[in-house]
This record gives C-alpha cells, structure tokens and sequence, in this order.
C-alpha cells in the first residue's frame, strides 16, 4: 500500500494535476465499457500529453509494479480497455494526445497522435482533398491508437484493407519505457522483423502506441449508396459476386441487414424510415465511389448493376440514394443496429468469421441451429460479407434479466457459436479484438502453436507482465 502511495505521488508529480487523477468522478465512467458488460477498478487516471510522459510514466510503473490498462475511446465491443476489479491497475488515457502533426498531400500520409478521433482525421483529410480509407459506426469517438490496437475494420474493408494496410509506420512506448520510433515509411525495409505489425492488434500487451503514420488517398470525386431487397443471404453472396464482376474497381461497400435488425432501428428511432416501401428478408448496402471527373457516369453504372441483378433473380428491388443525405440515411441504419438491440435487451454478440465464399452457408445452417439449440433466443448476422465477417449476434428470451442471462446462458451460447465458427474453419474475432471477453474461447479453441508463439514473446518485452493483464493472450494451464 505504501508503494502504491509513494507511486501515485511520483506519478502525480510527473503529470500533474491535468494528467493524474484518483478523483473517483473522474475516474469512474471510464472504468465501464462500451456494452456496459464489463466494470473494473483503477488506482488512478493517468492522462499523459506527449509521448515523453508516456515513457517516463511507463518507467514508473515498471519501478513499482503498477499495471497499467491503456484506453482510447472506450468504445472496443470486447472488453480490452477495462481494468479488472482489484483496483491495482492505472486507467492511462491517450485522448490528451490528440494532435494530427502533419498531413503530408504529397505523400498521401498523416501523422497522428494516439488520441485522434477517427473523424476528426477524416475532416482533417477532407480539408486537403483527401481521404482516409477507413471508416466504421462508432468514428465520432473511437480514436487512432484503439483502431491500430485491435486491428479495426469497418465497412471499406472490401476495397482497402484493415487497419493493418493503413499504417505506414508507428510509434509506441514499450513495457520498459523505450520509445519504438518507425514514423518514417519505406516501401521497402529488410532490416528483420516488421515490429510495427507485431505491434498492431496487439491491444495494448506488448506496447503502447502513441502515434501512427497513415496512407490517405485521393478524396472521391463522387460516391453512390444503394439499398437492395433480397430474398435470401444466399442471393446477397451472388449479388456480391455480380457486384465485383462489374465494378471491382469503383466496389467500395458490400453490407448485408436482415429485416429483423432493420426493424429494431425503426422501433428505437421513430425519425428513420424503410429505404422500400416493400418489406424483404434481407437487403444489402451497396457503395459505389469514382475518382475525381468520373462521377458523372456513376450513377448510371448503380442502375446497371442493379438491372443486372434484377434480371438474374438476385434482386427483389431496390433503390439508389438521390442525395447525399439520403445516403447517409441508408448507411445511417446499418450503423445504428448494435444500439438499437442494445435497448432490446440482453444479446450475446459475436465479431466472427470464416472464408468469404462459405458465410452465407454459414448464416443460413448456424441461425436455426441456435435458435434450436437455445429456445426462446433470436440469431441474426449482419455486416461485412464482402470480407467473410459478419456480426453474429444471439438476443435474450423475453423477460431476460440483464447481467444474469449473460453469465448464465450467454457463454454457452457463444461457445456454441465458437464451435461452429471453427469447424468451418473461421474466426472468432474477425475485427473487434479478444480483450477479456474471448480471453478463455482462444485458450480453448487456438492453434496451440500459435498460444504458445503468443506467450512466448508476451513474456520476452513485458516480463512482469504491466501491460494490460488479463486481455489477449490467453494463461497456460498446463504451467
């Protein structure tokens, strides 16, 4: 306890008022996450300004045995960002750090500092004719170093990549308190290993990253959202396949919502409305974008496509956005599902994945399996079936108690759901990390080789084990 004191007052002297905090209404909101499914305790709130203080903090910590817990936006679906229950760990909060040092138009990058709103970084581009080519629902609050440390997706995963294909180079404060400097991009390094991929999806167990340089592009000279009705998530697959056949290249979203998950954003948020007048089984978001001074012809390559699709059965009808603000109404309700099922009730949710060519498969023979498997629950999938992943989630019975239901019935069902995921050779968490929710399922259902890989340089860089404890890599039982 004394060391603990003694820590909080080197801790406080270091930081200062701004950057360190035991005030417990300071401190307390950040100690739930996102969901709301995991709570915690923390020592303290340490809020550094510069990656200088991040280090020397690091150091600090190491000297006292502190564990430190980082965070971003607090927006992660898995739990990474919340301290455990004992109150021994430090809460150390990028978001001071929030500077864009440079946005170089030449080079098409942007240097951010770990704190940066995602979307604060896509107006910052927008502002120089560029773009950043990542984007996702919760972009008003997630912030750069979360989305480098669960190597986040989105929905422009089809086109560009995840966050992965987006760093060009990084900058972390490892557990030690050396500062990792790889800002500077080179096409071309063999100098070994690419620690900065090791670094990235790593949440925050093996370094802290401070800040990233990223790929933008040239901004869109156009775009066009269209929403499709479908008969099946089957039909969604070969729409998808009719999509890449004719528009490979201008293809920047391909998102798949059954009615079930359009009718709960309906009913949470009386203001929005059916793109269709016409209810269907499924329906698919489709974004098309073309360069500077090729939009004109955009919107009749939309109607083309969709023509197509119509012709070969795949298509039941649809609608192409007339404007802007439509558009963003159609991508609107895709991105209000988890909140609008959050209201509902108790869900167990699952970010998973198998290969592209087998999830409407998947979708199809899993959905009835729970539902048969577990009475009384609803399964629905929804998401990115462009990339093989989508957001397979499981809704409580009614009259489901919040809290219990998860506990009780919950991890059944999410093991349920891990066992079909892996026998089809998939995933269990496709974008949204392991944190602590899927800490046990990879023990249970990893590749022992790569458990044992993971250990094994967990415990080279951070031997007393400070960073972020208890998330990612799973313990091994057998020691």
């Amino acid at each position: 306890m004394n060391d603990q004191k003694n820590f909080c007052a080197a801790a406080a002297a270091l930081l200062g008022p701004r950057g360190f905090t035991q005030d417990a209404d300071l401190v307390t909101p950040w100690l739930t996450d996102w969901r709301g499914r995991y709570h915690g305790s923390a020592l303290a709130l340490a809020s550094p300004e510069n990656t200088k203080q991040v280090s020397d903090l690091v150091r600090l910590c190491g000297e006292h045995g502190i564990a430190i817990v980082p965070q971003g936006g607090n927006s992660g679906m898995s739990g990474g960002a919340t301290p455990d229950q004992t109150g021994n760990a430090i809460l150390l909060s990028l978001r001071r750090m929030n500077a864009i040092r440079e946005i170089d138009t030449a080079g098409g990058r942007a240097v951010c500092e770990a704190g940066v709103i995602l979307q604060s970084l896509h107006e910052a581009a927008e502002a120089k004719d560029l773009r950043f080519p990542l984007t996702l629902g919760g972009k008003g609050s997630a912030t750069i170093g979360g989305l480098v440390s669960t190597n986040a997706g989105g929905t422009q995963v089809l086109r560009h990549g995840t966050m992965r294909a987006q760093v060009l180079g990084l900058e972390a404060v490892m557990p030690d308190g050396a500062i990792f400097d790889a800002l500077v991009p080179l096409k071309k390094d063999n100098r070994g290993f690419d620690l900065k991929q090791m670094l990235i999806g790593s949440e925050g167990t093996l370094g802290i990253v401070t800040a990233a340089t990223l790929r933008l592009l040239p901004a869109i000279g156009g775009r066009v959202v269209a929403w499709a009705g479908l008969a099946s998530v089957t039909d969604a697959r070969q729409l998808l396949l009719h999509c890449e056949a004719r528009a490979s290249d201008i293809l920047e979203g391909f998102e798949i919502v059954p009615d079930e998950c359009l009718s709960a954003v309906l009913n949470h948020q009386p203001d929005t409305r059916s793109p269709l007048e016409t209810r269907y089984p499924w329906y698919a978001l489709i974004e098309l974008v073309a360069p500077p001074g090729q939009q004109d012809a955009l919107y009749q390559q939309a109607e083309d496509i969709l023509a197509g699709g119509m012709e070969a059965g795949l298509v039941e009808d649809a609608t192409i956005a007339a404007n802007e603000a439509q558009a963003e109404a159609f991508w609107h309700l895709r991105d209000s599902i988890s909140a609008a099922e959050r209201a509902i009730g108790p869900a167990m949710q699952h970010d998973i994945s198998v290969p592209v060519e087998d999830m409407a498969r998947f979708v199809d023979q899993t959905v009835p399996e729970v539902e048969q498997h577990f009475p009384g629950t609803r399964a629905h999938a929804f998401g990115h079936l462009g990339d093989g992943n989508v957001h397979f989630h499981v809704l409580a019975p009614a009259g489901a108690v919040p809290g219990e239901w998860e506990v009780k019935e919950g991890k059944k069902i999410s093991m349920f759901v891990h066992d079909r995921v892996t026998g089809w050779g998939g995933s269990i968490s496709a974008e949204h990390g392991i944190g602590q929710m899927k800490l046990d399922e990879l023990g249970r259902l990893g590749d022992p080789v790569a458990l044992s890989l993971m250990r094994s340089v967990k415990q080279a860089l951070d031997p007393k084990g400070l960073l972020n404890p208890g998330k990612l890599v799973p313990l091994d039982h057998h020691l």
